[in-house]
């Protein structure tokens, strides 16, 4: 069974950083690619960004610019760099590991039980 395993997250005043940190199996078959995803009550589960095993990323347009997705394949990690952040990137945020570049939920396989991140304004 793959087990991920998000940590970093807290509390914040707009403005200010967090460092989100996953760690799991550097690969698994089939879903090379590892993700941040976010749900905030009521809404939906969205894709934040991903990453591709080779470094490509994807980001939605809300977080381009201030957020950054890396990945340290010897060493089973995923960060995101979350800077500037505002009130509306309050959210429990689930690493993800998929099978495409893509920052659609239905192309992942593997969730991890989450990390709550609020950010006062």
């Amino acid at each position: 069974e793959v087990e991920l395993v998000e940590s970093g997250g807290g509390s914040v005043q707009a403005g200010g950083s967090l460092r989100l940190v996953c760690t799991g199996p550097g690969y698994i078959h089939g879903n090379s690619f590892r993700g941040w995803f976010r749900q905030a009550p009521g809404n939906d589960r969205e894709g934040v960004a991903v990453i591709g095993y080779g470094g490509s990323t994807e980001y939605t347009d809300s977080v381009k610019d201030r957020f950054t997705v890396s990945r340290d394949n010897a060493k089973d990690i995923v960060h995101l760099q979350m800077n500037n952040l505002k009130p509306e990137d309050s959210a429990i945020y689930y690493c993800a590991a998929g099978r495409a570049l893509s920052l659609n939920p239905d192309w992942v396989s593997y969730w991890g039980q989450g990390v709550q991140v609020t950010v006062s304004s």
